[in-house]
C-alpha cells in the first residue's frame, strides 16, 4: 500500500489564507504554513504583528464587504484558495447574566458570522482548485473545548464556540461532495494574547494562571505552536481522509477524569 511521504514540505505551493493570522495561534499557524510551503495570506484587523513574508490584508471579519475583498485580493495574488483558516475571534467573560445584548450580538458577529463571512467568499475560489484536487481542498476553524466542555464565567464565549462547532459538521456535510473538506480545531486554554489580557485583569494574576494550568490534565496552558501542528494536519494533504471532525488540543480536559493529587506522606 502506498503511503504519503512525511515532508516538511507538504505544503509546497498551497494557497492559503488564515485569519486573525497577525498575532496568538492564528500567527504560528502562519508560520507554519510558510515553514513547510504554503504560500500564506493574513487577514486581521491590525496586521503588524503578522509573520514575516505573508501577503498582510488589513480586514474586520465584522465587515462583509472588507472580507469579500481581502479575500478575492487573496485569491487573485497567490493564484486561487485552497486551504482556508478561520482563526479570527475575541473572548468574552461571565454568566449569562453578565453581558448586555450588544456584548453578545458583537461576539457573536465576530466569532460566528466572522467565519460565515470568510467560508462564505472563499468558497467559490475553493471549488475552482477542488475541481482539480478534490479532496486537497480544506477549511479549518478555530473552535474551543468551551464548546463541548462547561466552563464557568465563559456563557457567550461558549454559546459562540457551540455555534462553530456546528457550523463546522453543517458546512462538512454541505461542501463533502464538492471536494471540500471541512473541520475545526478545539484548543484548551492556550497562552494567547487574549488569556494574557485577562490574567493582566485578574485581582491575583499568578493565583488565577495556576488554576487555568490546574484544570488541564497536563498542569500547563497549550501553547499556540500545538494548536498550529494539528491545524495543519487538519488542513494538508495527509487528513485527505478527514472531514467533519473536531480535533481536541486541551491538555487532556475533555476526555480526562483525574483524581485530585494525592498528599506526600
Amino acid at each position: 500500500m502506498s503511503r504519503l511521504p512525511h515532508t516538511a514540505r507538504d505544503f509546497e505551493g498551497v494557497p492559503a489564507l488564515v485569519t486573525g493570522g497577525a498575532s496568538g495561534i492564528g500567527a504560528a499557524v502562519a508560520a507554519l504554513l510558510m515553514e513547510r510551503g504554503a504560500r500564506v495570506a493574513v487577514l486581521d484587523r491590525d496586521t503588524e504583528g503578522a509573520p514575516e513574508g505573508v501577503l498582510a490584508l488589513e480586514a474586520d471579519v465584522a465587515d462583509d464587504a472588507a472580507v469579500r475583498a481581502a479575500v478575492d485580493r487573496a485569491a487573485d495574488e497567490l493564484g486561487g484558495l485552497q486551504a482556508v483558516i478561520g482563526n479570527a475571534g475575541i473572548g468574552a467573560a461571565g454568566t449569562v447574566e453578565d453581558n448586555d445584548d450588544a456584548e453578545w450580538q458583537r461576539v457573536l458577529d465576530i466569532n460566528v458570522l466572522g467565519l460565515v463571512r470568510t467560508d462564505r467568499a472563499a468558497l467559490p475560489h475553493l471549488r475552482r482548485t477542488a475541481a482539480e484536487r478534490p479532496g486537497e481542498v480544506s477549511i479549518t476553524h478555530t473552535c474551543s473545548i468551551a464548546a463541548t466542555a462547561g466552563l464557568p464565567q465563559r456563557a457567550l464565549y461558549s454559546a459562540s464556540k457551540g455555534a462553530v462547532l456546528s457550523l463546522t459538521l453543517a458546512m462538512a456535510a454541505d461542501h463533502v461532495r464538492e471536494g471540500i473538506r471541512v473541520n475545526c480545531v478545539n484548543p484548551g486554554t492556550a497562552d494567547t494574547p487574549w488569556i494574557g489580557r485577562l490574567l493582566d485583569a485578574a485581582p491575583d494574576p499568578e493565583a488565577e494562571r495556576a488554576a487555568l494550568e490546574a484544570r488541564q490534565p497536563t498542569g500547563r496552558l497549550v501553547r499556540a505552536e500545538e494548536v498550529a501542528d494539528a491545524v495543519a494536519y487538519l488542513a494538508g494533504p495527509r487528513a485527505a481522509a478527514v472531514t467533519g471532525t473536531a480535533l481536541a488540543v486541551d491538555g487532556g480536559m475533555q476526555g480526562l477524569r483525574l483524581r485530585p493529587p494525592q498528599p506526600a506522606d
